[in-house]
C-alpha cells in the first residue's frame, strides 16, 4: 500500500497537488505553499483546514479541509475495534454520490489494511455555521436536519444490496463486544457523571444497562443506511455562505440499521427538549413528508414505536462514548447534555417501556 499523511502535518505539496489534479480540483497549475490549521472538536478523528497558494490566479481551490485518524490512542484504538475510519472512508467513496444529502465533495482518500489510519481530503464547506451541541438550534435548523435524514433514508429504504456491502456491515463480534463492554461502560458513566446527571435520568441509562442484551439484539422490519451520529455537532448550516442550507458530516458510525435511531436520535439527543417538545409533532410529519415525497409512503402511526426506542440511541451513545473516547472537558459537557437530551425524549415517551414491549413481540 502507498504510503500516505498520517497527520497534518505529514501532508506535502506534492502529495496534495497529485489528489487534487486527480480529482479534476487542481488543472495546470502547481501548488508554491500551504499552511494549515486544526478545526472542529471530534473526538476518534483530527481535521485541518489547509490554505493553498499557487503559481496563477484560480488554479485549484483556496482552501481544503482534511480529515485523520484521531492522534489520542484511546480514540484511535477504539475507532479501529469497530472499524469507524473504514466506514468513512467508504461511505464517501461508494455512496455519497449516489444520494441527495450534502455532504463535502472528496479529493483523496487513503485507508491503511488494519483500518487505523486514514486520511479524507475534501472541500471546504467555510464560511458556514457549526452545529454545536451544546447551544442548540433554531427550529429552522432542526427542519434541515430532518430532510436530510429523509434524503438519505428513502433512497437506501429496504435496499437489496444492504447486506452485501461489506462497510456496512458491523464487524464480527462487534455486536458480543457491545454487550460485553456496555455494563462496564455504565460503570464509569455512573461515576463520573452520578452527582451530575438528574437521577431521573440516570434510572433510564441503568434500565438501558439492565436491557442491554435485548436492546443490542433488537431487530427491526425496515432498514436503510443510517447515519448513526446524527446531532448538531456534526451538521454545518449556511455552508459556503449560504449556498445551501444544510451538510451532513462525520459518517464514522455509518452502517445498516432501523432508520429511527437516526429520528430519535437527533430529535432526542440533537436538537433537545427546548426544540423538541413544542415542535415534536410538526418534524416527525415533516419526516413522514419527505419519506412519502421520496416514494417511502409512511405516516407517523408507522414509525412512533421505534421512534420511541430510537432515542435510546442517543443514551447508549452517550454512555460507551463517555467510557471509551480521550477525556475532555468539552467532552463531558457534550455527553452529559446527550445524556439529558435523549433521557428527556425517553422519558417523555416511556421508551424503556416501548423497547420491554417491542422485544416482548419479536
Amino acid at each position: 500500500m502507498t504510503a500516505f499523511p498520517k497527520s497534518a502535518a505529514e501532508v506535502t505539496i506534492p502529495w496534495l497537488e497529485t489528489r487534487l489534479r486527480a480529482s479534476g480540483a487542481l488543472g495546470e497549475g502547481r501548488i508554491t505553499g500551504l499552511e494549515y490549521v486544526s478545526i472542529g472538536t471530534g473526538q476518534v478523528g483530527d481535521t485541518a483546514r489547509f490554505t493553498l497558494s499557487y503559481d496563477r490566479d484560480g488554479a485549484g481551490p483556496a482552501t481544503v479541509a482534511a480529515k485523520f485518524a484521531s492522534s489520542d490512542a484511546t480514540s484511535r484504538s477504539t475507532a479501529g475495534m469497530f472499524g469507524l475510519y473504514a466506514k468513512e472512508v467508504n461511505f464517501y467513496r461508494e455512496l455519497a454520490p449516489k444520494i441527495d444529502v450534502r455532504t463535502p465533495q472528496v479529493f483523496g482518500s487513503e485507508l491503511n489494511e488494519d483500518g487505523t489510519d486514514f486520511i479524507l481530503v475534501f472541500e471546504d464547506l467555510g464560511p458556514c455555521r457549526g452545529g454545536n451541541q451544546l447551544t442548540g438550534c433554531t427550529i429552522e435548523d432542526a427542519r434541515h436536519g430532518v430532510r436530510q435524514a429523509a434524503a438519505l433514508h428513502a433512497p437506501t429504504w429496504n435496499a437489496p444490496w444492504l447486506g452485501d456491502a461489506p462497510w456496512l456491515q458491523p464487524r464480527p463480534g462487534t455486536q458480543e463486544q457491545m454487550i460485553a463492554l456496555y455494563p462496564q461502560a455504565q460503570a464509569i458513566f455512573r461515576e463520573r457523571y452520578a452527582d451530575t446527571l438528574e437521577p431521573e435520568m440516570m434510572a433510564v441509562c441503568e434500565a438501558l444497562n439492565d436491557m442491554v442484551q435485548a436492546y443490542f439484539t433488537r431487530t427491526s422490519p425496515d432498514y436503510s443506511v443510517t447515519h448513526g451520529d446524527f446531532r448538531l455537532d456534526n451538521m454545518l448550516f449556511d455552508v459556503r455562505g449560504g449556498a445551501d442550507p444544510v451538510a451532513v458530516v462525520d459518517w464514522q458510525t455509518t452502517g445498516a440499521g432501523c432508520p429511527m435511531i437516526d429520528l430519535g436520535y437527533f430529535l432526542g439527543c440533537g436538537i433537545g427538549d427546548a426544540v423538541r417538545r413544542p415542535h415534536e409533532d410538526e418534524l416527525l410529519d415533516l419526516y413522514c413528508e419527505e419519506m412519502t415525497r421520496r416514494g417511502v409512503p409512511l405516516t407517523r402511526a408507522d414509525i412512533w414505536d421505534r421512534y420511541r426506542v430510537g432515542a435510546l440511541h442517543g443514551v447508549s451513545t452517550a454512555v460507551f462514548s463517555a467510557a471509551f473516547v480521550v477525556r475532555t472537558d468539552r467532552g463531558d459537557q457534550n455527553f452529559l447534555s446527550m445524556a439529558r437530551n435523549s433521557c428527556g425524549l425517553c422519558l417523555d415517551h416511556d421508551s424503556i417501556g416501548a423497547l420491554k414491549r417491542l422485544t416482548e413481540t419479536v
